[in-house]
């Protein structure tokens, strides 16, 4: 630590920042647009301009620009200096000469790092009366919507697209004063991370076209901290409603986890909650009619329907909270407890537990992996199946310029020289996958092969690190210099990190994985490990019950049970639809509780409307045991009473009651947490996720809206002059108003939107934090339920023979990030992007049956056919054929079969 001396005051600092990451750390306003605290420092901007003198006698000094400014000890500067916030103004001035007058219709109005910053410059009055330069804009994206003539060419878009997220369609063009960043004519923004791009530009060049649907200025829009719904990574966003609509979805700074970015999944992916057919009320299926009901009557119906069943399953939900869960397993009871995981998967996820609780191997976090110096990922598609992850694993490779940097003493934040020392200098990444992946071009290596082959890669990887591990019999010696290179890599490695997951279908694979890591444990490395699952809530499901999907079938089918409660689940999206059909004809009674009219609820006899993560509050655990708090952004029946949207586990617990003839017990969701951490002990730590609902901040809960609000007491005019009052929150602290605490950050973590005095973009996240890039001031959200312990797993020995192609073709899963989410499919914009599905397969084996690209083909699977175009590759191993799993008509139950009856449509 040094000092350094703030416009007479006395500060200590780390030597290692920049003048503008400690101005700002201390709470300091200094404008900047060039700089950010990920992209480093390039000094373009000349908006940070400081003041630094000689010595404490010093009265002239000198201007300098503080973001390529070092700390060195005993330095005096002025932020406040007259002449200083002079060049400030008149350099804000220079940038708006060329900046259109268009505030009042940009859609970033109000949420303008340009408009803050000419604020704080005091900047009010323009002196430049000519013609402005103009540009043409692209339709870049149908997310992103591009206005060129706002651009102050700061050059964050290009350094963040290209330099950080490994971007290729972005780039910038022109020289001098006319400068341009957009797409050679025809091509698009095909980064899973553009989305990043509308809250890394300061002005309003990139911004969020889905907004455009349902456009409102950020004052007047309600918000709430949550947690993304569409992978097991668990990202924190910020989601924000007005008129009973979702509106936009914001990064929700976590210094641990996804720190200030998203993926375009997670940031565009809620069309699916603003869809006017989804269920509202309380449906009963009478005489072949779908009937609105009471709540009164529907829980009666359902009480009826459980006294007069012979036996009731329950099917719980990886997309549903651990609360619903836990309220279906209490309505039915453990024995009856099912999970709409196949049997596959569910082993694969024992597996994953079991490594998680047992095996004294650190799970690392997001901001973790980005320390790593040397990757193994086995069998899983990051950037498809866990893309915030693949951002992280970029940042890692890519992380060896700083090592370079430091051993000739350059400062971590001097970009543009940690570049050009570095010459593309980076780290080892060695994966498998079945075929490419977005990866390959930073990979040392990668290898496409069967899971079997990919998993005894990943045992011999292990035998050869320790030879205690179970050897391969009979391994491919041509891959024998690849094994030692990569054991080479992973031993030297000083923080190592092995990747792998579900989404293969194999659970040797895990075990391969698991393996290897503990092969490195063993020899004294600091080895990290991560196992990606499906869904968002896959962990918390699988430690309440493991009995699968395909054991309730049989339950059904074999008139074991007569009567299924599904929780949010759409059972055909898993298993073959012959067999789904069957259980739901011979069910006597089919209660179906979901969000969405899916056709699992179309095939119901009693429809309970659930609120979505939304309209709702709960718990969920992430792939790494982190156990995280959503919570509800609004009330829709505030906007209309006739919509009847309770959480999934208010229904059940209602109807438990009812049936039980007795008073409802948990009032609220902390009751539901209390109860759920008695029954499951284990999951103990999730009371911690988050402070419960009496916690106050000087005697008042929290806002969820800004409190510029303008016009919330007319929102419902056209319907009643007399304003209603507003809902009431009995589950969390937040309040549905502004009225109460709109700066909780002093005093907790759970911060529903980002905003603070003279900072109203997402710049003010800055604000926040106990320094720039650091933890949130109290700490980031969400708890892990798991502790390292010192004791080591057995070694997995279940290594698989190698895969022979035979008289049959492998169905091996492809997956695409938007195209194989299930809410995404039931979002608008997903009829205007998707492709449809295509068959993989090998070129030789193409050759062999007479097949050329864009033919028809078809099989028949347990009992379902399919047909698909085909597409040729060299890339897939032979025997083969690649589908992308979880579109719509391609079921995940499909994984890992093989087949015989490959055809051409004729």
């Amino acid at each position: 630590m040094i000092t350094i001396h703030i416009d007479g005051k006395k500060y200590s600092v780390n030597e290692k920042d920049n003048l503008l990451k400690i101005c700002l750390s201390f709470g300091l306003d200094i404008p900047y647009f060039c700089w950010h605290p990920v992209l480093g420092s390039i000094g373009a901007c000349r908006q940070c301009a400081i003041k630094q003198f000689k010595n404490s006698k010093d009265t002239v000094g000198f201007i300098v620009m503080s973001c390529m400014t070092p700390a060195v000890d005993n330095t005096y500067i002025s932020i406040e200096d007259s002449e200083v916030k002079k060049f400030r103004k008149s350099i804000i001035e220079l940038l708006m000469n060329n900046h259109p007058h268009d505030c009042p219709v940009c859609e970033e109005g109000g949420n303008c790092h340009l408009q803050d910053m000419t604020v704080m410059n005091g900047h009010t009055l323009r002196k430049y009366r000519y013609n402005k330069r103009s540009y043409y804009n692209q339709n870049i994206s149908p997310f992103i919507r591009h206005e060129m003539n706002r651009c102050i060419t700061c050059y964050r878009c290009i350094r963040y697209y290209k330099d950080y997220s490994g971007g290729k369609s972005l780039g910038v063009y022109g020289t001098h004063d006319n400068i341009y960043f957009g797409c050679i004519d025809g091509d698009v923004l095909n980064n899973e991370f553009s989305g990043n791009l509308i809250e890394i530009c300061p002005t309003g060049v990139f911004t969020d076209k889905l907004n455009l649907d349902n456009y409102s200025r950020k004052w007047d829009m309600q918000f709430a901290p949550s947690i993304c719904q569409h992978c097991s990574i668990g990202c924190n966003i910020s989601v924000s409603e007005r008129y009973g609509k979702i509106c936009r979805i914001n990064n929700r700074y976590n210094g641990t986890l996804n720190h200030y970015f998203l993926c375009d999944l997670g940031r565009f992916n809620y069309g699916y909650i603003n869809r006017k057919d989804r269920p509202l009320y309380p449906i009963e299926l009478k005489k072949h009619q779908r009937v609105k009901i009471s709540i009164q009557e529907a829980l009666n119906t359902g009480a009826n329907i459980f006294k007069k069943a012979k036996k009731v399953i329950g099917i719980g939900s990886p997309r549903a909270s651990l609360e619903s869960n836990f309220a279906l397993y209490k309505l039915v009871g453990a024995e009856n407890f099912y999970v709409s995981t196949l049997d596959i998967e569910q082993k694969c996820l024992d597996v994953i537990i079991k490594i998680l609780f047992e095996s004294g191997i650190n799970i690392p976090s997001l901001r973790e992996v980005e320390n790593c110096d040397a990757i193994l990922i086995l069998g899983e598609d990051v950037t498809q199946v866990g893309a915030r992850l693949a951002l992280s694993i970029r940042q890692a490779i890519k992380s060896k310029a700083y090592k370079i940097a430091k051993k000739y003493k350059i400062e971590s934040w001097h970009a543009t020289a940690i570049s050009n020392i570095a010459q593309n200098d980076k780290y080892p990444l060695f994966l498998t996958n079945f075929y490419k992946t977005k990866l390959d071009d930073i990979s040392s290596w990668s290898y496409y092969a069967a899971v079997e082959d990919q998993a005894r890669l990943g045992f011999a990887i292990a035998n050869s690190i320790d030879c205690n591990s179970p050897c391969v019999i009979d391994f491919n010696n041509t891959l024998k210099n690849k094994v030692n290179l990569i054991v080479k890599s992973l031993i030297n490695a000083k923080k190592p990190l092995i990747i792998s997951g579900v989404h293969s279908g194999s659970s040797t694979i895990i075990e391969a994985a698991g393996n290897i890591a503990r092969s490195l444990k063993c020899k004294g490395s600091d080895v990290s490990l991560i196992l990606l699952s499906r869904y968002t809530n896959s962990i918390g499901l699988s430690i309440i019950g493991q009995k699968t999907l395909n054991s309730a079938l049989k339950e059904i089918n074999n008139g074991k049970a007569d009567t299924l409660v599904i929780l949010e689940n759409d059972l055909y999206r898993y298993a073959p639809k012959q067999s789904i059909d069957s259980a739901l004809t011979k069910a006597a009674n089919i209660i179906a509780i979901d969000h969405q009219n899916t056709d699992t609820v179309k095939k119901a006899n009693l429809v309970f409307p659930t609120a979505s993560y939304v309209e709702s509050s709960g718990t969920v655990i992430n792939n790494e045991g982190r156990a995280q708090r959503f919570f509800q952004v609004y009330n829709p029946s505030y906007y209309d009473n006739n919509i009847i949207l309770l959480a999934s586990w208010r229904w059940l617990h209602y109807l438990k009651n009812k049936i039980n003839n007795c008073d409802v017990s948990w009032k609220s969701l902390d009751n539901v947490i209390d109860d759920l951490i008695v029954n499951f002990p284990n999951l103990k730590e999730i009371k911690s996720a988050s402070p419960n609902a009496n916690f106050r901040i000087h005697g008042q809960k929290i806002s969820r809206l800004p409190c510029r609000a303008s016009g919330r007491t007319a929102i419902l005019a056209n319907k009643n002059i007399h304003e209603p009052r507003q809902p009431q929150d009995v589950d969390t602290m937040f309040t549905f108003s502004m009225e109460g605490n709109n700066q909780p950050q002093s005093h907790n973590s759970q911060i529903p939107f980002a905003w603070y005095p003279g900072w109203n973009s997402v710049q003010s996240w800055n604000k926040f934090q106990n320094e720039i890039g650091g933890e949130l001031i109290h700490g980031d959200p969400g708890v892990k339920i798991f502790t390292t312990t010192k004791t080591l797993l057995p070694w997995f020995n279940n290594i698989p023979n190698a895969f022979i192609p035979s008289n049959f073709w492998r169905i091996v899963p492809l997956y695409k990030l938007f195209d194989s989410e299930e809410m995404f499919q039931r979002d608008p914009i997903f009829q205007q992007i998707a492709l449809d599905p295509i068959l993989l397969l090998n070129k030789e084996d193409a050759y062999k049956l007479k097949f050329s690209n864009n033919i028809i083909v078809q099989f028949t699977c347990l009992g379902q056919i399919f047909k698909f175009p085909i597409k040729t590759s060299s890339k897939l191993q032979s025997g083969q054929i690649g589908l992308p799993i979880g579109m719509p008509g391609v079921p995940l139950f499909l994984i890992n079969r093989n087949i015989d009856n490959l055809q051409e449509v004729i």
